[in-house]
């Protein structure tokens, strides 16, 4: 069977042509996008599949995974891209681009389902626990923004929960915490997690120290800023100069996703394996395994026995949501 797959983000496109064979999903063609290069998703989309013909008549089914919510409403499933213009109906792209049984899922969605998909490789453990079969997983990873899902066992299979757990409150520890708050919450009505745990979160803890220590702002860096991503400017000169304002700012964006992640753990108790993902976790790796994160998510006080037992482990391949967009195609949209 022939499946058109993509992973719909604020930063990056993935669109893939792949294949569902018995011993699971091959990806057979892919090309990656500049989401914000492009004015509509039908764009690329059309350049995709110009760039695979004749394939593309083979295409059996399909489904995008959309960095957003997904809205079902009179049988049609719509979705706009949390950090794009881009808004998405199942059905105008089904008879557009002539293809039959087009899905939207949400990319945390799509990515719950990869998790299935991935091999001992694809996985960095953070903390082993004590997985049990059949147990609720989670999904957790920053990049543009912070995408969340959970997984529960139908009996058959894992069945995956879309949620929109990147826009709840943030909830600091310690004064620096509380500063970090308060300054957010003069730019922002709603501080959400999100504003702390993605892209630009970093960027704005970077800046939060910088106001508070401007003897110490680095003008190399800040140049760097402007002239390129900022967030990977920051992030990249935090991991060869773990004591400039960079270094700090990443210690605490290590620290407040590690504290978040055991939010998620007691919230949910996935003895199945809490999953990090999203783009930043496999650049920073080496803060991520350094112990501060698995701190923080352990500090639960009485409940701290609890999530010492819950598996956690960081996904380093970038495909997981692509594999998962096909796999739902393949088998869970009928």
């Amino acid at each position: 069977m022939k499946l058109l797959a993509a992973d719909i983000g604020g930063t990056k496109t993935l669109l893939a042509l792949a294949e569902c064979t018995g011993d699971g999903i091959r990806l057979i063609r892919e090309h990656r996008y500049d989401s914000g290069a492009y004015p509509a998703f039908e764009d690329l989309l059309a350049d995709f599949l110009a760039r695979i013909e004749p394939a593309r008549r083979e295409i059996q089914r399909a489904c995008f995974a959309v960095a957003g919510p997904v809205i079902t409403a009179s049988g049609s499933e719509m979705a706009r891209v949390t950090n794009l213009s881009w808004r998405l109906d199942n059905r105008r792209l089904a008879a557009d681009f002539a293809l039959p049984a087009v899905r939207l899922i949400n990319d945390f969605q799509a990515v719950g389902y990869g998790i299935e998909r991935l091999g001992e490789s694809d996985l960095v453990i953070l903390q082993p626990g004590r997985p049990r079969d059949a147990a609720p997983r989670a999904v957790l990873g920053a990049g543009t923004g912070l995408g969340t899902a959970l997984l529960a066992w139908d009996g058959a299979r894992y069945r995956v929960l879309p949620t929109e757990g990147g826009h709840i409150d943030f909830a600091p520890n310690g004064a620096v915490q509380l500063d970090l708050l308060a300054w957010l919450a003069q730019r922002y009505d709603h501080v959400s997690i999100e504003r702390l745990l993605s892209g630009p979160g970093l960027v704005a803890i970077h800046e939060y120290l910088c106001a508070r220590h401007p003897d110490r702002v680095d003008a190399d860096l800040a140049q760097r800023m402007q002239q390129q991503d900022a967030a990977a400017a920051v992030a990249g000169h935090a991991m060869t100069h773990s004591e400039s304002l960079a270094g700090e700012a990443l210690e605490l964006f290590v620290s407040i996703y590690g504290a978040h992640a055991g939010n998620l753990a007691l919230l949910t108790l996935p003895y199945g394996g809490l999953y990090i993902a999203g783009g930043i976790a496999p650049r920073i790796l080496q803060r991520m395994a350094d112990g501060r994160f698995m701190t923080a998510f352990n500090h639960k006080g009485r409940m701290s026995h609890l999530t010492a037992e819950i598996p956690v482990s960081v996904v380093i391949n970038p495909k997981v949501g692509l594999l998962g967009a096909a796999g739902f195609a393949a088998h869970v949209a009928t």
